[in-house]
């Protein structure tokens, strides 16, 4: 069964994951403490044989060897490869649930297009869901260990009521090497075809859109199928198990406390002796390493777990308790909800303009919010008057060659010339603001493009040429 812990987390407060720290099922220490505890034999066991049994000259070349695999498991790069294959095998896990065929959508569809209350209507739209949840049964006998030993045998699934006798016999004829899950579609697909031409489907734009519900299922049962035969490439899940193993491995030897190297002496003080060689405090127990395969081994233990989710762990996928809510839930919808609707009433805000439903006094508080209406709705914006000037591009203008753009006129000084729009209203400071409406800038004798053109140049050098008065 999933462990879920959603509601442990709904909140984010202090020590909220924390909590979570003491579970045993579904949690790291489940996963990996044997491994840890064999990893800490291991050492101690190297911790004693040189500590106890190992000459002195043999603690000297056991300390240069230590010191090498020490160095050495620096040089393996194993976040960057068990980092990246975690992230695949994540991916991958999620794109199988998603995967995981749902009828939800296929049995509104069979409601809502095969009709009739009578028998042969019941029967009809039953068998369609019957089909479509036979298809699932199949496919995840063949990718889920739960489903495989719920039903180990056809006879299991006919006697489960998935499939009748006769429609056994026709499955078992049909000789096929491969897979044959996707028959029963092929039996909803000429079912429908039956009942379009019985009439129980009244037009072939309800039967298009009934195929492409089907189709999608089918999809589904397939795309789960080829997650199960493709897999992740073995030689990629080979080399970040040969990485985790060898890194610890070189741990397990270059982490022990050994004595320090000969020229690790600090160098002397005028008119002093030499000061011994000082290495590592002796701990005992490594602490920081076993804090490092704690963390690295079960990285590679969610991996292990979570690259097949339709086995048996804690946190694989419940594939016969889906396997029950579909059946239930399909057989549901399109036989005692067939056209078994409550009676149409007014809401309780018919006659209200803004529908308001009420809260209770633990959520109170929210209706004291403002409602967002966009990150802008409260930018302060400048006071200014002449800020709120509407203008009006000239097009003539805009397009005279030669004329020089506003973000050229940038660079070319503040008193250049704009071509499109007089800044005669923006330069003044002294005097009275104008009325911030529309302006229109337009020759009052001509309409001629040119004339207007002209008219606003010389606006222009009679505004640059009162910004530079004093």
């Amino acid at each position: 069964m999933t462990v879920s812990y959603t509601l442990k987390v709904a909140e984010a407060r202090f020590g909220g994951f924390s909590g979570l720290l003491l579970r045993w099922r579904g949690s790291i220490y489940k996963l990996l403490y044997k491994e840890f505890l064999l990893f800490i034999a291991l050492y101690a066991l190297l911790s004693i044989t040189y500590r106890l049994l190992l000459t002195q000259a043999q603690k000297h070349v056991y300390a240069q060897v230590a010191r090498y695999c020490n160095r050495s498991a620096d040089l393996i790069p194993l976040s960057f490869v068990l980092g990246f294959y975690v992230t695949l095998v994540v991916n991958r896990w999620w794109a199988q649930y998603t995967s995981i065929p749902l009828p939800d959508q296929l049995m509104c569809v069979i409601s809502a297009s095969v009709h009739g209350v009578d028998q042969r209507g019941r029967l009809l739209r039953r068998t369609l869901m019957r089909y479509a949840n036979l298809a699932s049964v199949l496919v995840l006998r063949s990718v889920s260990t739960r489903v495989l030993k719920r039903f180990p045998t056809m006879d299991h699934v006919v006697d489960a009521g998935f499939m009748s006798q006769e429609e056994r016999k026709k499955f078992e004829s049909l000789k096929s090497d491969f897979n044959k899950y996707w028959v029963p579609c092929v039996w909803f697909t000429n079912l429908a075809a039956q009942a379009r031409r019985d009439g129980r489907i009244r037009d072939d734009i309800a039967l298009c859109l009934l195929l492409e519900e089907l189709n999608k299922y089918r999809a589904k049962c397939s795309m789960l199928f080829h997650y199960d035969w493709i897999s992740i490439p073995l030689v990629y899940t080979q080399v970040v198990t040969i990485a985790v193993y060898s890194f610890f491995a070189l741990s397990l030897v270059g982490r022990q406390f050994v004595e320090p190297e000969a020229g690790a002496a600090e160098p002397p003080e005028s008119g002093q002796e030499p000061a011994p060689a000082l290495g590592d405090l002796d701990m005992y127990v490594p602490l920081t390493t076993l804090l490092q395969f704690f963390f690295y081994a079960g990285w590679l233990k969610v991996a292990e777990q979570i690259i097949n989710p339709f086995g048996e762990d804690d946190d694989d996928f419940e594939t016969n308790k889906l396997i029950d809510r579909n059946l239930q839930v399909s057989l549901l919808s399109v036989d005692d909800m067939y056209q078994n609707l409550p009676p149409a009433e007014k809401d309780p805000y018919w006659d209200e303009d803004l529908a308001q439903p009420p809260y209770t006094v633990a959520t109170a508080a929210e209706t004291l919010r403002p409602s967002f209406l966009g990150s802008t709705f409260n930018l302060r914006m400048s006071d200014d008057p002449e800020q709120s000037v509407q203008v009006e591009a000239s097009p003539g203008a805009a397009r005279r060659p030669g004329a020089q753009t506003p973000l050229l006129s940038r660079f070319l000084g503040a008193g250049a010339p704009s071509p499109a729009i007089s800044l005669r209203n923006f330069s003044r400071v002294r005097g009275a603001p104008r009325t911030p409406h529309l302006v229109r800038f337009r020759d009052e004798q001509s309409c001629d493009p040119e004339a207007a053109a002209d008219r606003i140049e010389e606006e222009e050098a009679e505004s640059a040429d009162e910004a530079l008065e004093p």
